[in-house]
């Protein structure tokens, strides 16, 4: 997660109304594919280290800093599709999505999936990384 966190620091405030969310997909103890909330907010992280992956994506952890989407962006697939889709043995993630529309959504649709799903490593440093974007959703 350590890792997660370090890809998307250089893009926090410069992903528009999206936080900047880092991946880590790991198969085996071996990275495989990573990546970060591209600078505008498309693709989303998961994308981008699910596409560096490629196959080696199945079976393998994966280490996100943010509940991944359940929500179908503007293009393309819900990262949550694309976890399920790619076969990933477990979703490790360190915040909650506190947006109203997308709260626990990606959660329950990876693990009704058959994917392990954990919450909470790092939620602490996650949240402070994406200060502004919790205080916003926080609030409603």
């Amino acid at each position: 997660m350590e890792r997660a966190l370090a890809l998307a620091a250089p893009g926090v405030g410069r992903t528009g109304d999206n936080p900047s969310v880092g991946c880590v997909i790991v198969r085996n103890g071996v990275v495989v594919g990573e990546g970060a909330t591209a600078i505008g907010g498309r693709p989303h992280a998961e994308h981008v280290a699910l596409a560096r992956a490629g196959d080696e994506a199945f079976g393998a952890d994966v280490y996100v800093t943010l509940e991944p989407c359940a929500q179908r962006s503007v293009p393309g697939t819900a990262c949550a599709d694309l976890l399920i889709a790619a076969r990933v043995a477990r979703v490790v993630f360190a915040a909650r999505d506190p947006h109203p529309h997308a709260a626990g959504a990606g959660i329950e649709r990876i693990r009704a999936a058959g994917i392990a799903v954990e919450t909470g490593l790092m939620e602490k440093e996650a949240r402070a990384q994406n200060a502004d974007f919790f205080e916003r959703w926080d609030r409603t």
